[in-house]
């Protein structure tokens, strides 16, 4: 069991009670309720946070004020009203008010204070005449208040400033690392596809001629034994059918591979968009699955290339339909965005599916990997050197579906 902190004093807590201490051994010393009020103005100035707690702050301020007024106007009454010496007790809440709050509250606060102070003069006028020397003196103790509060409240406020600055000065660093980690990740990534590609490349020629020789010996066996027993002639099918399935995922690496020739126009993504929904539903035909638009109006054209973008949002389109395969919302959206200082368009494909795990997030663009039972794992990646071709950039973001589950990517695409 672990013993709980007890509370320590600060070193102004201390200072706070030697300075009430001093007063309170000041005459009159047999005053009790002078020394009564001293001491609840050390308590509250001490414990000010606690008594406040759970109070909203801008609540919290004025309340502070006015018990430090109103502990004040005790502290005079009892030793000796507007005559008192322990009239400066009214800088305490004047001093608080100037920490609290703006130049105009500084000043409103200033003036209130003053008026308490004044009020204190009403029971000596029906006994005494206010000779020119006292209003000039009385006079000189409220003025002084005002320009001690604008010094403090001038002080706090430049350390606001600061203070504010600096913090958006962390902001702006903290948001820098991430674009820096972000950028770096980007450029890892695109060092691995090049690696890989090269690889591709190379693997994807040398197993060519190979299936090539295949796939001719399997036709030719498969004319010759036309006359053969059924299951010959199917086995002798399964080589020309798998060669066949083979040759498509060569394809597909020299697809990956190769460098790419960006035909560019200006382009609007939504007709993309349409375009790629419309393939996803010809092969998902009965798939209960609820598509919700966002396109924001009045979008600027993309200098891209059609066909490579609509492949992007084609793929993107059939791994939702492929995750939500008892059915779900599809969220597909496009918007106005800026990045790094570039303007473009915000492309977001949303499923409802199970999602993407944390562990597997940063992989899931790289060459061959993949979740599925079926595919080589070249989809996303082949979708991620296109982007990076056009100069964008594509992310696994958190998913704005209220089931707070699925996937959401989104993909950058510059205007210029």
């Amino acid at each position: 069991m672990v013993e709980p902190e007890r509370p320590k004093f600060a070193w102004m807590d201390l200072l706070w009670l030697a300075f009430l201490g001093g007063l309170a051994l000041q005459p009159p010393l047999l005053e009790i309720h002078k020394q009564l009020t001293l001491l609840g103005i050390g308590l509250f100035q001490i414990l000010e946070s606690r008594i406040l707690q759970g109070i909203p702050a801008s609540r919290a301020n004025i309340y502070s004020v006015l018990i430090k007024v109103g502990l004040a106007t005790m502290l005079l009454q009892h030793t000796g009203w507007i005559n008192s010496s322990y009239y400066l007790v009214y800088y305490l809440p004047v001093v608080t008010a100037a920490m609290y709050f703006d130049a105009w509250g500084t000043l409103f606060w200033t003036a209130l204070t003053s008026a308490f102070y004044c009020s204190l003069l009403i029971p000596a006028l029906f006994e005494y005449y206010l000779d020119p020397e006292s209003i000039a003196e009385l006079a000189i103790r409220i003025l002084f208040f005002f320009p001690v509060a604008v010094v403090v409240n001038r002080t706090m406020t430049d350390n606001r400033r600061q203070a504010l600055r600096y913090r958006r000065l962390a902001e702006e660093l903290a948001e820098t690392n991430r674009r820096l980690e972000e950028a770096q990740e980007e450029a890892r990534r695109s060092e691995r596809l090049a690696a890989l590609g090269q690889l591709s490349a190379g693997l994807a020629h040398e197993l060519r001629n190979p299936l090539a020789v295949i796939k001719g010996s399997a036709e030719t066996l498969t004319r010759k034994l036309a006359t053969a027993d059924p299951l010959t002639v199917e086995v002798a099918g399964y080589i020309s059918s798998e060669v066949n399935r083979l040759n498509g995922i060569v394809s597909r690496f020299l697809d990956f591979a190769r460098p790419l020739k960006l035909e560019r126009h200006p382009e609007q993504v939504p007709p993309l968009l349409e375009r790629a929904l419309k393939a996803a539903r010809e092969r998902w035909p009965e798939a209960p699955v609820e598509i919700e638009r966002q396109y924001e109006p009045s979008l600027p054209a993309v200098n891209v290339d059609a066909e490579l973008c609509e492949q992007v949002f084609v793929n993107l389109v059939l791994n939702a339909y492929e995750a939500m395969p008892e059915g779900g919302k599809l969220r597909v959206a496009a918007a106005a965005a800026n990045s790094d200082g570039r303007r473009g368009i915000a492309v977001e494909v949303e499923d409802t599916g199970p999602g993407i795990p944390n562990e597997v997030g940063e992989q899931i663009f790289n060459p061959f990997f993949t979740t599925k039972t079926e595919g080589v794992g070249l989809g996303l990646s082949i979708v991620s050197k296109i982007v990076d071709d056009h100069r964008g950039w594509i992310r696994v973001v958190a998913p704005q579906g209220r089931t707070g589950k699925g996937a959401c990517f989104r993909v950058f695409l510059p205007v210029e």
